[in-house]
């Protein structure tokens, strides 16, 4: 483990802590105790959540959420399966993909309407296109490789092979050559200031485009819908907010997760703000269409990741989301 990622573990653990005491100080309050696990640590991409959370919107609806941070350790769809935590974030052809797997999960609301993943090469790379990733080697972080797979299909790709990424630029910064995959929302920042130049190539323009999702577990919804509903409501009202007024929110987040500093947060949200994940074409906040739904559904059938054939409507709910608007 490389020092910078044991601070972030230390700082994660340190977190939980602090939460867990708040916890036991807010128990007596009347409000309905909820939990949400993230997929990473403290971030701008989060940042509607804390919103809520810093504005008081979850107290409005009479919850006491906690917001847990992820980490490449922590196994979300455990914790809402075992009931550690009722919410997690993912994305739809992750819950689609443990669906297939016995895994009864369910996406209430879109948290991005596009991911913002996708492939990082420098400037004078030869790749200018996803077919010339042929001969290429490309980082991928484990666990993350169905996109790749999809690449590999469409694009009928022979001799394009995966490599294990790390949780740093630092390879690329030293390979000329090196092709990794990233957030744009994220890693370009740190190459950058290191003045390298780049280019990036997300993945949903080849036309593997999943939304990122809030998603409870099938049995905490049937058992507390009005619970899913205000926390969906909530939820969406601090995007809202946090699309307008960032300042205060990731100056919160700032405080949680030290190894985030001022340029960087900035970065990442005029990001999530300007190539308008969040809201997509138009104002889509929190929004599904079931016909995106199916079509990734086709596509992991397509590419064998999903063996056992199923309903994709019963991966998702469209219910809250006229109310959370």
């Amino acid at each position: 483990m490389t020092n910078p990622l044991r601070a972030m573990v230390v700082c994660s653990l340190g977190i939980c802590l602090m939460l867990a005491g708040c916890r036991k100080q807010q128990a007596a309050s009347g409000l309905t105790p909820v939990t949400l696990q993230t997929d990473w640590y403290p971030q701008p991409e989060h940042g509607g959540f804390y919103d809520a959370l810093l504005r008081g919107y979850y107290k409005d609806e009479g919850l006491d959420v906690t917001i847990l941070p992820g980490g490449p350790y922590v196994n979300s769809d455990q914790q809402v399966s075992v009931g550690a935590a009722q919410f997690e974030m993912g994305s739809s052809d992750h819950v689609l993909q443990v669906i297939g797997n016995g895994v009864p999960l369910v996406a209430v609301a879109a948290t991005m309407q596009h991911d913002p993943q996708a492939i990082m090469v420098h400037q004078d790379s030869p790749v200018h296109g996803f077919q010339d990733l042929e001969g290429h080697p490309v980082a991928i972080r484990l666990g993350s490789s169905t996109w790749f797979d999809f690449l590999v299909k469409r694009y009928q790709l022979k001799t394009v092979r995966e490599i294990p990424a790390t949780y740093s630029v630092a390879n690329f910064l030293q390979d000329p050559g090196y092709i990794q995959q990233i957030f744009v929302t994220s890693e370009p920042f740190f190459v950058r200031q290191a003045g390298v130049p780049i280019r990036t190539m997300l993945i949903s323009e080849a036309g593997y485009d999943p939304y990122r999702v809030m998603a409870t577990s099938q049995s905490f919804l049937q058992q507390h819908p009005d619970t899913v509903a205000k926390f969906v409501r909530a939820s969406l009202r601090g995007w809202h907010d946090y699309l307008v007024h960032p300042d205060d929110v990731n100056a919160a987040i700032a405080k949680l997760n030290p190894a985030m500093n001022v340029a960087q947060m900035n970065f990442s949200y005029e990001a999530l703000r300007d190539q308008h994940f969040i809201t997509g074409e138009g104002d889509n906040l929190g929004h599904f269409d079931p016909a995106r739904w199916s079509s990734m559904y086709q596509q992991l059938l397509d590419l064998k990741v999903i063996q056992k054939p199923f309903d994709p409507a019963t991966a998702y709910t469209l219910q809250f989301i006229p109310t959370a608007h």
